[in-house]
């Protein structure tokens, strides 16, 4: 059985997660729908959007307060699962 101390992580914390996808109109409300689906109390207000240098992809970097290691692997489950989403970090 693993254990959850197999994270550097002190829970709670601040979080960053950085996900990259093609540039579309949905794309920054897809993220917030599944973030918020997980971190409820996340601030939208602290969401940084980049776009790429030739504007074909977009940045999305959402800072949570993470609670725990099951909470931030759902996140990058659903996330990486979302047909939009090319990487999450």
């Amino acid at each position: 059985m693993a254990s959850y101390k197999d994270t550097l992580l002190e829970f709670p914390c601040s979080f960053p997660i950085k996900i990259m996808g093609k540039a579309h109109d949905e794309f920054a409300d897809a993220v917030v729908s599944i973030v918020t689906r997980h971190a409820p109390d996340f601030d939208t207000t602290c969401m940084e959007l980049r776009a790429s240098s030739g504007g074909n992809y977009l940045s999305v970097t959402c800072t949570i307060i993470a609670t725990s290691k099951p909470q931030l692997d759902a996140i990058y489950m659903d996330l990486t699962a979302h047909p939009m989403v090319k990487v999450a970090l």
